[in-house]
């Protein structure tokens, strides 16, 4: 079958709302967990940002399925050796269901509370593979330590993985997915323009890339058309901005100011909107089509209950088996 997941917005809910709705999604039929990492909410109207890390052992104890996050381990709000240790010991809690840890360079509105200035893309990029290759030696038990461009002294963790996660790479252009080809372990983006996704993943394949590639699908559903675009305005209109410009903005205020020209018209170009189920089953396996392997859906709108009661219902028993 389809692996399509829910995922988790911390950024628009409170943490427990979110560990009612992946119960609920565990019930609709959604196969697995995607969390995101935040310290500040993209917008004022979302207006929420819990723990993640906390959140996921609350959240996996009350589940069955499997979850995944993405985070930024380069050393700012995380050290990679917290990182390390915080997915190993979920790991070791919860055998076969953290499969993945999706990791980025991350963007200021998140990190600047400790990074201070914020570097450009190659430094970014820089820490986020020294941080990588430092937790997959935690995880095989070694002991690291490193000078720069991340400080580590003799770190060594003592409860280990049965089974490292897959360090999947976050990327968003051809250029990033290409660089991750020659590291990572799989590829996670968002839903862009056909070409464009299709440009990422060639990028990836092109350098060597290997493994699953996962999908974070942005949509809107609710009872009618106009509804479900008013959801996609209000709740996700400040990332309709690009991501050049995502990436440097420092607090919720900024992304605001950012997307007051935002219409709602606009949206389509960022959030895949509309009142038909069969509409989100006919994404859904176009995307599967392009090759992607999980497809972890958000719906943008305050409504999560209506929209995975209607999946539930309505588009993942649908979809092909494959």
């Amino acid at each position: 079958m389809a692996f399509i997941g829910y995922h988790a917005s911390h950024e628009q809910f409170r943490p427990s709302e979110l560990v009612r709705f992946v119960r609920e999604a565990e019930q609709a039929g959604f196969a697995g967990i995607m969390s995101s990492d935040h310290l500040a909410p993209w917008s004022m109207r979302q207006g929420q940002s819990g723990a993640a890390w906390s959140w996921l052992g609350a959240a996996m104890q009350a589940t069955a399925l499997p979850f995944g996050i993405i985070t930024v381990p380069s050393g700012w709000r995380y050290h990679p050796v917290i990182v390390a240790q915080a997915a190993a010991t979920l790991a070791e809690m919860f055998p076969g269901r953290f499969p993945w840890l999706a990791v980025g360079s991350g963007e200021a509105l998140n990190e600047h509370v400790t990074a201070g200035a914020w570097p450009p893309k190659d430094e970014r990029n820089r820490r986020l593979l020294a941080a990588v290759e430092a937790i997959r030696a935690l995880w095989s038990g070694q002991t690291v330590s490193e000078s720069e461009p991340i400080r580590i002294d003799q770190a060594r963790l003592h409860t280990l993985p049965p089974q490292a996660p897959r360090m999947i790479a976050g990327a968003l252009s051809a250029e990033t997915a290409g660089w991750a080809g020659r590291w990572a372990d799989g590829l996670i983006t968002v839903n862009q323009d056909r070409a464009s996704l299709a440009g990422i993943i060639e990028a990836f394949r092109g350098q060597g890339g290997k493994g699953q590639l996962l999908l974070q699908l942005h949509v809107s559903l609710a009872e009618n058309d106009e509804t479900a675009r008013a959801n996609a305005f209000d709740q996700w209109r400040s990332n309709a901005i690009t991501a050049e410009t995502a990436e440097n903005l420092r607090f919720p205020e900024e992304f605001d100011k950012a997307a007051r020209n935002v219409r709602p018209e606009d949206m389509d170009r960022h959030v895949r909107i509309s009142a038909d189920p069969a509409e989100h089953r006919r994404w859904l396996e176009q995307y599967l089509e392009m090759g992607f392997e999980q497809i972890y859906v958000h719906n943008v709108g305050r409504n999560q209950s209506e929209f995975i009661e209607a999946y539930g219902k309505s588009v993942l028993p649908a979809l092909s088996p494959r």
